[in-house]
């Protein structure tokens, strides 16, 4: 399965269970002779305009309460800190609905699941999907997140723009091999049993020949250390011989 991003979890909790968490949350919606392919959440740069809107409402309620809203009365102070109560509310809602959403792909389809209370699920089967693309803003570079564009031979489609998309490379090289596998790259063929024989036969003759050339040597080795064992022994008679003779005369 591909990376999914990153999310507030049990510390206690290992990257594998967290894995098959996420992917039992959408497995409810695969079909039975579906592969399941790629699970992510869309990435956290989502929360980043609702998070400034609450940090931006806490200074300023801090700012009006401290300044302009002092000694004015209770019910001014109440009201700003009301609407800033409203605002981090829209940003807990906002996170949960993060947490819950997911982009999956399937060997058959492409999902979109949302939905706190009430789930959806947009769908486009990939037989469908005549072209898609990925787009990257100078943000999206600089954060690592993508918006994918699916086009469809259809009028009505569910699935058109898919944004916040981590990883958009990998996603997208993972959807283009389902929707042309003929371009995927395909596994070497393992070698088919006559040519496993053939290597063998080809490797035992190698063996021989290496077998036959060291007896050869080791035999061309000791009859050239015999030769020379006899050429030195009819030396030393020679030499034996010679002080004999010479007594002799």
């Amino acid at each position: 399965m591909i990376r999914t991003a990153t999310t507030a979890n049990d510390p206690g909790e290992t990257g594998h269970e967290r894995e098959e968490r996420e992917r039992a949350q959408v497995e409810k919606y695969l079909l039975p002779n579906e592969e399941h392919v790629a699970t992510v959440r869309r990435h956290p740069a989502v929360l980043i305009v609702p998070t400034a809107q609450a940090v931006i409402g806490l200074l300023v309620a801090f700012a009006l309460t401290a300044t302009l809203l002092r000694g004015r009365g209770a019910v001014l102070i109440w009201i700003v800190w009301s609407l800033w109560g409203l605002v981090m509310l829209r940003l807990v809602w906002e996170v949960w609905n993060w947490a819950v959403d997911y982009f999956v792909i399937t060997s058959k389809r492409i999902l979109l699941t949302s939905g706190v209370f009430t789930r959806s699920v947009a769908m486009m089967p990939l037989t469908k999907v005549t072209d898609m693309s990925f787009r990257r803003s100078f943000a999206g570079r600089l954060l690592g997140y993508g918006e994918f564009v699916v086009e469809s031979a259809g009028q009505d489609q569910a699935l058109h723009t898919i944004d916040h998309i981590p990883y958009p490379e990998e996603l997208y090289q993972r959807v283009c091999e389902r929707i042309f596998p003929d371009a995927a790259p395909k596994p070497p063929k393992p070698p088919k049993p006559d040519d496993l024989t053939i290597e063998a036969a080809a490797a035992e003759m190698v063996a021989a020949d290496s077998a036959e050339m060291s007896e050869s040597g080791s035999a061309e080795m000791s009859e050239s250390g015999s030769a020379e064992m006899s050429d030195s022994r009819s030396d030393d008679t020679q030499v034996l011989d010679a002080p004999n003779e010479a007594e002799d005369d």
